[in-house]
């Protein structure tokens, strides 16, 4: 019997190791897993971290344009009332006229030192056809200008903060 019981003791101590190399391999299974779901959660908190950032950078950079750009459409509604004021400074006529004429610039002298002020500046004409600030509204031909260049301009265009606010008008030379 006690060769019994020996032989039950061998066979419990072999299944107890036996046992215990399962459940040393399961731990190192589970601490293995454990460690890469670990390392997947911080990459996503990384990347959520890294968006947040560029979403915050984005909304103060359209908030900055709002602010910067805020008052686009007072100043297009200004355009015309100096486009008025340009046509009446041109008018040929009597002293009088020359007289109104002098008022008529000293005004638009004082509309272009207040666009200035606040960012509203007039496109140049000089030069170039630029498709990006001048709007073609016809060709002519011309010996005295070479092709390509503004022969002649319609409609002054204004930007406001390096934006165009209303093209210039132009006619092109061939």
């Amino acid at each position: 019997m006690s060769q019994e019981i020996n032989e039950n003791l061998d066979e419990t101590q072999a299944a107890n190791e036996q046992n215990d190399q399962v459940c040393e391999q399961n731990e190192q299974n589970n601490e293995s897993e454990l460690e890469s779901q670990l390392a997947k959660v911080k990459e996503d908190l990384i990347r959520a971290t890294a968006d947040f950032e560029n979403i915050k950078k984005r909304l103060e950079r359209e908030k900055a344009d709002a602010l910067k750009f805020a008052n686009e459409g007072f100043a297009r509604d200004l355009l015309p009332v100096i486009d008025a004021l340009e046509i009446a400074a041109n008018i040929d006529g009597s002293d009088e006229i020359a007289a109104m004429k002098d008022g008529i610039n000293l005004t638009i002298e004082k509309f272009k030192k207040c666009f200035e002020k606040y960012g509203i500046k007039e496109i140049s004409t000089d030069g170039e056809f630029n498709p990006e600030v001048h709007n073609a509204i016809n060709y002519i031909e011309s010996a005295d200008l070479p092709s390509g260049s503004i022969a002649q301009v319609y409609q002054k265009g204004y930007t406001y903060n390096d934006r165009v606010l209303r093209p210039s008008m132009v006619v092109i030379a061939k």
